[in-house]
């Protein structure tokens, strides 16, 4: 589990991620969706396998990237998705998982 301040600091990336992309209140509605499916997922997976490790969980984030991305497709627009794409690279560096 991750620590507080862990917590904190994920929390205070992710507003500068959402903010980056300028979205639009619909947008943020449907992103928000979307990365809430992304967890849920990831969640099921731990339920069903309570002794998952760390690098389990790296491939299993690796898995949910792809179709999250494909979604984001249907509502942000080129320029959001370009700023997706160099905000998820930050954010992959940010929490250690660059070579995912």
């Amino acid at each position: 589990m991750l620590s507080h301040e862990d917590r904190e600091a994920i929390k205070t990336e992710l507003s500068h991620f959402a903010q980056s992309l300028n979205l639009s209140e619909d947008q943020k509605i449907r992103l928000k969706a979307a990365l809430e499916g992304a967890r849920e997922k990831i969640d099921q997976a731990r339920q069903k396998h309570p002794g998952i490790t760390k690098e389990e969980v790296k491939a299993k984030l690796k898995d949910a990237r792809a179709p999250l991305r494909e979604h984001l497709v249907n509502f942000l627009t080129p320029e959001q998705l370009t700023k997706w794409d160099a905000e998820v690279t930050k954010a992959k560096t940010f929490l250690g998982v660059a070579s995912q």
